[in-house]
């Protein structure tokens, strides 16, 4: 009989082995396979961006220039930052992140319902969307924006330890949406 294990194998995502990502900039183009999952062309757009505002300094960034770079790159299309009180604009951004995937969040009530409005807060609500996303199968992740803002972005669930180690190498501290910093 022919050994047809690999037919029920799980596929391990856009990066399976961190050993061959060599280079800052090879780490931050792999996370942008993770937050583009099958859209490579948006991938490469924002990495050209991100490049073309760090004027070459890809491989030896200095400080949180390089993530501020990359944020503004991916903003309102792979990320959103948001301020820390402002659930208007934490509503519309994770929208229009779902809307990728043609997926609803489900946040529980109506923000023109003052009763709704009143007892929500943006990290309440990065709750209710990270657990709506997992159930299709992606996850919400916020990075710590070292303020008072929000900030984050949304990848397959299936790639959650790839996120985590990749985060790591590049010294971006990540949380699940549900654990909001």
């Amino acid at each position: 009989m022919p050994d047809n294990s690999a037919d029920y194998e799980e596929d391990e995502g856009p990066i399976a082995d961190f050993d061959d990502v060599d280079g800052h900039a090879a780490r931050v183009w792999n996370l942008l396979l993770l937050i583009n999952p099958g859209d490579e062309e948006t991938a490469l757009r924002q990495f050209d961006a991100w490049r073309e505002a760090l004027a070459g300094e890809v491989e030896d960034p200095d400080g949180d220039h390089w993530l501020l770079a990359l944020a503004e790159a991916i903003d309102w299309t792979s990320g959103f930052r948001v301020a820390a009180d402002d659930v208007e604009a934490l509503v519309t951004a994770l929208d229009e992140l779902a809307g990728r995937w043609n997926l609803r969040i489900d946040w529980g009530g109506d923000l023109d319902d003052e009763d709704f409005a009143d007892n929500v807060d943006v990290p309440t609500l990065l709750g209710v969307a990270y657990d709506s996303l997992r159930e299709h199968g992606y996850s919400l992740w916020t990075w710590n924006t070292g303020g008072d803002g929000h900030a984050g972005w949304i990848a397959l669930s299936r790639d959650d330890e790839a996120m985590l180690a990749l985060s790591s190498l590049l010294g971006i501290e990540v949380r699940p949406g549900s654990d909001p910093f």
